[in-house]
């Protein structure tokens, strides 16, 4: 008998590669989408919760009076590299009372010859704070645009609501430190809304000291 050949299966092989391959790649696709929506789910949890430090914004002061404990706030400022500027407070730390509505500058040099914008990230410590550490009006809502040398003044207004003594976790809690960052924002928006807002005078806001 002469020997026959036997056909290779080779079709079906190379379709269960190709079926492999786009199995991995659809994995592939799915993690990377869910690392970059798991960015802006982070922050919305955070602002929700006060997780992490993050503070909360508040639309108007709280309907009852100041309480009568008192509590005190340090105010801390960083420049991340690549930002040219000076940022400092104006007074490292108050004493207020608690439900009492503040109003707190820093201020900010761009020390550069060109124009340079920035955004300042946030938190309080201890974390436990972040959910009562409420701000009415603050620069770091939005991007912050400096001309050559210019200098600004950046307001902060904000109180630390009453329920803050109903929580266990913060019994015996006589220090908030807040905190900020200014990171350089290469690609700016094209008109930073709080830009002009921040240089305003003073007198615009002492009524809510």
């Amino acid at each position: 008998m002469e020997p026959t050949d036997k056909p290779t299966p080779a079709a079906p092989r190379l379709g269960r590669d190709a079926m492999v391959a786009a199995i991995c790649g659809a994995v592939v696709a799915l993690m990377v989408g869910a690392s970059y929506a798991a960015v802006p789910f982070y922050y919305w949890f955070c602002h929700a919760t006060g997780f992490n430090g993050t503070t909360q914004v508040a639309i108007s002061a709280p309907s009852s009076a100041p309480l009568a404990r008192k509590i005190a706030v340090r105010f801390d400022s960083n420049v991340a590299g690549g930002l040219p500027w000076k940022f400092e407070p104006e007074q490292t730390e108050i004493e207020i009372n608690i439900g009492q509505v503040v109003t707190v500058y820093y201020n900010v040099t761009n020390q550069s010859a060109r124009t340079t914008t920035g955004q300042a990230a946030y938190n309080v410590a201890p974390l436990t704070v972040g959910a009562y550490f409420q701000k009415i009006n603050c620069f770091c809502f939005t991007e912050q645009t400096m001309g050559p040398g210019e200098k600004r003044e950046m307001p902060v207004v904000f109180y630390v609501d009453p329920a803050l003594v109903k929580d266990s976790d913060n019994d015996g809690l006589n220090t908030i430190t807040l905190s900020y960052t200014f990171y350089p924002v290469r690609e700016p928006a094209a008109r930073p809304v709080a830009a002009s807002e921040a240089g305003k005078p003073k007198d615009n806001l002492k009524g809510n000291l």
